[in-house]
């Protein structure tokens, strides 16, 4: 049971990646650069960068000059939408889950709503900020 606010790896790292790619919105990053950089295994960036992709947020380019890339400006990308696009299918508790957990006391519990609206909070709390303003420092051309 996750009773805390602790995000997963998954969605730290994306959200380690897409501070980098802040740093220069137009260009394309690939997963072995950000692999490198952050010292993560190439494969399970490769897995975020696809969540990412499917959630609009980044738009991944084949070919020479490819890789991940900024699909808006990261004036426009809201934290909270990021936060709740990469810890899809992560439950806040086990009965938030899809298989709804083997709580004994789902019929009487009082928490289960008040935990929600802390959730919701939470989002709503991310939201007010960007990925600009946690965009990393822009890195010297190698």
């Amino acid at each position: 049971m996750r009773g805390n606010m602790n995000l997963t790896s998954f969605t730290d790292y994306g959200l380690r990646m897409l501070m980098r790619m802040s740093s220069a919105p137009g260009r394309a990053f690939s997963t072995a650069d950000l692999a490198e950089e952050f010292g993560l295994s190439r494969n399970h960036l490769t897995k975020i960068m696809q969540r990412l992709a499917q959630g609009g947020i980044v738009e991944t380019r084949r070919g020479v000059n490819g890789g991940a890339v900024l699909h808006r400006d990261p004036a426009e990308i809201r934290l909270g939408e990021v936060v709740r696009l990469l810890e899809q299918g992560q439950a806040l508790v086990e009965c938030f889950g899809p298989e709804g957990g083997e709580c004994t006391i789902e019929g009487c519990c009082r928490l289960k709503s008040r935990l929600r609206q802390a959730e919701s909070r939470f989002i709503d709390d991310l939201n007010r900020s960007t990925l600009a303003d946690i965009a990393l420092p822009r890195q010297a051309a190698a």
